[in-house]
This record gives C-alpha cells, sequence and structure tokens, in this order.
C-alpha cells in the first residue's frame, strides 16, 4: 500500500470501531483535523471510511510516517520488529502504551520515540 510521501501518514496500532476507546478517539481527530491515517489491529471493521487493517498478517506499508500505539505494553512485543521495520520518522506512545524497551529500540533505529497523547497533540497544534 503506498501512500504519498508529500501526505504524512499515521499508521494507528490498536484500531477499534469501539467508540469508547481512545484509538477511536484519535481516528475520529485524524479524520477531523485532515491527517491521513491507515488504521491496523486485530478487530475487523471500518474506521472513518478505513478499512481496519489486519496486524496479524503484518501488510507491507510504505511511507508510513508517523506510527501511534494503542496497544499496552504486555501486547506490544509481537509487533515491535515489524513496526520497526516499516521505518517510521516517529513512534508516538500514547498513555498506557508506554514501553522503556520498546521506546530504546526504535530510538537505537534512529526513529524519534515520544512518551505523549495524540489527543493533547492534535488539539494543541504540535502533531
Amino acid at each position: 500500500m503506498d501512500q504519498e510521501p508529500s501526505n504524512p501518514v499515521t499508521l494507528l496500532v490498536g484500531a477499534t470501531t469501539n467508540p469508547s476507546r481512545y484509538a477511536y478517539f484519535a481516528a475520529d481527530r485524524f479524520k477531523k483535523f485532515g491527517f491521513k491515517f491507515i488504521p491496523i489491529g486485530i478487530k475487523k471493521g471500518e474506521l472513518f471510511g478505513e478499512e481496519i487493517l489486519d496486524l496479524r498478517l503484518k501488510p507491507e506499508l510504505k511511507n508510513i510516517h508517523t506510527i501511534t500505539l494503542y496497544l499496552g505494553k504486555d501486547n506490544q512485543a509481537e509487533w515491535e520488529d515489524y513496526l520497526i521495520s516499516l521505518h517510521p520518522k516517529r513512534i508516538i506512545f500514547n498513555p498506557g502504551a508506554e514501553n522503556p524497551e520498546f521506546f530504546e529500540k526504535a530510538k537505537n533505529q534512529g526513529i524519534e520515540a515520544l512518551n505523549a497523547c495524540n489527543l493533547v497533540m492534535l488539539s494543541t497544534g504540535q502533531y
């Protein structure tokens, strides 16, 4: 799945159609603010016009600028190498997704790693 490099793409990991989850709120804000995003997770469905890709298939994706995590630390290990292999510019560890080991692993690969909140970043213009 190729994306235009001029339109930065965010991979939303842990996507869900459950409107009470923060990953759902983040997708809503990305859509409202005009940010291109690709939802990926283990739950099937559609999120604001975007099909949720199956994380278990580890789809080949290109030109991913940002990976934003909505998976708890205990659920990240299986996907760390896959996510790093996508060569993002940054990975955002949202509240509840903080993981010092994965954080350092990303930094060691030259990826900007942030313990931050997408919702705050978007609402304050820092995204």
